[in-house]
């Protein structure tokens, strides 16, 4: 009897990490966004633009987070070198700003601000790694 029981636990365990190999194979399983920084955008004493530098590798995501109100203007901008770096907006919401949408590429955005509270900008590369200067205009 204690030797089925024992086998009986054996085999469940088998199953359960052939099903997690599975799993994480297949991309799920994925404990949160990809690895990459956030920084929260400061913008100078009395300046309303912020240039920020950095360099993304590629599978990786930089969040770069700054507060707005209802009705600003936001003016997002990014370039690099290869031309591979694009970004998404996320609104207080969680949702991705029209136009922003992954998949969609964006590099230039200009907008009025639907709610108050913390926006994200998630910069990545379309191929490889990519070095990139990011404007944020808040007005």
């Amino acid at each position: 009897m204690r030797l089925t029981t024992i086998m009986k636990g054996g085999l469940i365990a088998c199953i359960l990490l052939s099903l997690s190999v599975n799993l994480l194979a297949q991309g799920g399983g994925s404990l949160g966004a990809p690895a990459g920084k956030t920084q929260r955008v400061r913008f100078g004493r009395g300046r309303t633009t912020a240039i920020l530098k950095g360099a993304v590798v590629r599978g990786t995501q930089d969040r770069y987070i700054l507060g707005a109100r209802a009705g600003q203007t936001m003016i997002v901008n990014v370039t690099s070198r290869e031309k591979n770096a694009v970004f998404t907006i996320l609104g207080p919401d969680a949702t991705a700003l029209e136009g922003t949408d992954e998949g969609l590429d964006a590099t230039d955005w200009t907008g009025e601000l639907p709610l108050s509270g913390d926006y994200s900008i998630w910069v990545s590369p379309t191929r490889g790694n990519a070095t990139y200067t990011l404007e944020v205009t808040i007005r």
